[in-house]
């Protein structure tokens, strides 16, 4: 699932805060058809939970459990890509 740029970011901001389909959408910059694709494949792996509120829904990541394995990922990824950087600048 994390192996989808579009699913990354839309975890990411939901890791920061619940949002709606419409917010969620404008932070990522994706059509709201297109969020909601990726909500559905997210609610079918249980790494986001809706909460209806009137007639908007609201998503948040599944549990403090997913937030910590996102937040872990993030981490291992951006090492990742300081240790390339620096690699870079040692072959110059």
């Amino acid at each position: 699932m994390l192996g989808d740029s579009t699913r990354v970011r839309i975890l990411d901001a939901l890791s920061h805060a619940e949002l709606c389909v419409q917010d969620l959408a404008r932070r990522v910059d994706l059509s709201e058809s297109a969020v909601s694709h990726q909500l559905r494949l997210l609610r079918g792996m249980r790494l986001v939970r809706p909460r209806r509120a009137g007639r908007q829904v609201f998503y948040a990541l599944d549990d403090q459990h997913i937030v910590r394995l996102f937040a872990q990922g993030l981490e291992h990824v951006q090492e990742r890509g300081r240790g390339r950087a620096r690699a870079v600048v040692d072959r110059e």
